[in-house]
């Protein structure tokens, strides 16, 4: 659209005087005619299936210049010194010299005229669009009628749920003592302390040396090779394969040269695969002192005592257990209700969820992963998996929307919260970056609003719990997800 002509028009007044016409006022006046077509638009509904209806839309020319001249007219109508007539007639003759190309104009006012049919028959009919209506010109030329359809996929009508008769079986494993003392142990074995050697030894395996060390390939020192005053833990397998075991028995104030190859795979590809020589200079060999599991011990970790400490890691470690059991639980709830409602679900959401999978395939497929070779049973397969997410998607959403479950600001608070404890040391930089990108921080409400639907689903469905050994709570966990990855290929 353009306006570059507007600035030389000019309006003959009853006095014979030219008077400068805002051309921008007329572009106005055409554009909002052509929000006003609605009324004047013969329309005919076609409903093709429970989840798709075609609007067939006409607008004729005639419809369009009338309202076109009309409007711009409204600017002069009621200004005496202006002749209608000869107003008339110009917004005829600068009806292209003002926007270019009448069909550009037309194509606006299709535009226009097709978002407020296609809205009011959503609102006329109680629709509710599972996607953005799609619009099919079927002829758009300047002089004819512009004809086209819009189709609307809606969402299935789920109807009334009763879960009541959904039955399942909750997992519960206590916390054995056993499981305790070994997480008070790592603890204590991360807290501590190293001491100089005394008298002086070789350095053996559990040592920890402090050294400086230069690497090189073919005689060539490499970037990011050389350090001073680490500290080396033998034993820990932190460095490069046989790096290591080489320095087992060195002594203070020697010098060894440490032979190794690093990985082909090893994250720098200019070393990768290669030879390298590491020559480490050794300044001291310590030797770690365990600090016992005490209340020292627990204060150092900011609890009162050594058994306030013990209750807080067997909480921890019982919270792991719950999230374990919470799964499988869910997995069970979503198995069951996929089993038991079978209703048609908009193809366009399918096919949406279906394209998502097999880019996750096609990504793993150029990284060099095996992702099978009969590309058409695949695709079958995927396509039955992305129906199933969406006909569950639609079944939650529902039962959602259904009983005024919703997602606080405190609790989407909270998710951002959680996001930012994932990065510690960075916490207040993830939480600006939330604040900053509120359309991000929206799609932290969605799994908050899954998860408490499954709550409000699990509160009426029939659940009896069963108590097993953690043991038996994570094999059992394994079984369950192999046996889904088993028929459920996509991997999330």
């Amino acid at each position: 659209m353009t306006t570059s002509t507007a600035a030389t028009i000019r309006v003959r007044k009853r006095d014979g005087s030219l008077e400068p016409y805002d051309g921008y006022e007329i572009a106005e006046s055409i554009s909002a005619a052509a929000r006003g077509l609605e009324e004047a638009i013969e329309r005919t509904t076609q409903i093709c299936s429970e989840l798709e209806i075609v609007l067939f839309d006409q607008i004729t020319t005639e419809q369009l210049d009338e309202a076109v001249i009309q409007v711009a007219l409204q600017n002069v109508k009621d200004d005496p010194a202006y002749d209608t007539i000869a107003a008339r007639l110009l917004v005829k003759t600068l009806y292209k010299q003002v926007f270019g190309q009448t069909h550009d104009l037309f194509g606006e006012a299709v535009e226009a005229a097709v978002n407020t049919s296609t809205a009011k028959a959503i609102e006329d009919r109680g629709l509710k669009p599972a996607l953005q209506p799609r619009v099919d010109l079927k002829q758009l030329e300047e002089g004819k009628d512009v004809e086209f359809e819009v189709v609307i996929e809606v969402l299935p009508e789920i109807g009334k749920l009763d879960f009541s008769g959904v039955e399942l079986e909750r997992l519960k494993a206590e916390v054995p003592a056993k499981d305790v003392d070994e997480a008070i142990e790592r603890i204590s074995k991360a807290n501590r302390e190293q001491k100089p050697v005394d008298p002086p030894r070789p350095a053996q395996k559990g040592d920890a040396i402090k050294l400086d060390f230069v690497g090189s390939v073919d005689g060539v020192e490499f970037p990011g090779g050389a350090a001073e005053d680490y500290v080396l833990e033998l034993g820990s397998g932190s460095f490069i394969p046989g790096f290591e075991d080489q320095l087992l028995g060195a002594e203070v104030g020697k010098t060894v040269d440490v032979k190794v190859t690093f990985p082909a795979d090893y994250g720098n590809a200019e070393l990768a695969g290669k030879d390298a020589v590491f020559k480490c200079t050794i300044k001291e060999v310590r030797e770690f002192v365990d600090k016992p599991a005490d209340d020292e011990l627990a204060k150092k970790h900011n609890f009162e005592n050594l058994e306030a400490m013990r209750t807080a890691v067997s909480d921890r470690i019982g919270q792991d257990y719950q999230q374990v059991s919470r799964t499988m639980i869910k997995r069970q709830l979503l198995d069951k209700l996929a089993d038991s409602h079978k209703f048609d679900v908009p193809e366009g959401l399918v096919e949406g969820e279906f394209n998502a999978i097999w880019e996750r395939v096609e990504e793993a497929r150029k990284a060099g992963q095996e992702v099978g070779d009969d590309e058409e049973k695949m695709k079958k397969e995927y396509r039955e998996i992305a129906e199933r997410r969406v006909r569950l998607g639609l079944l939650l959403a529902d039962v959602g929307r259904s009983n005024a479950i919703d997602v606080t600001p405190e609790e989407l608070n909270q998710a951002v919260m959680r996001e930012a404890m994932r990065y510690p040391g960075q916490e207040r930089q993830v939480l600006e970056f939330y604040s900053k990108n509120a359309e991000l921080k929206e799609r932290l409400r969605a799994p908050i609003f899954e998860e408490k639907t499954v709550d409000f689903i699990l509160e009426l469905a029939k659940v009896t719990e069963k108590t097993v050994t953690p043991e038996e709570l994570f094999k059992a966990a394994r079984e369950a997800e192999e046996a889904e990855e088993g028929g459920d290929k996509a991997k999330e």
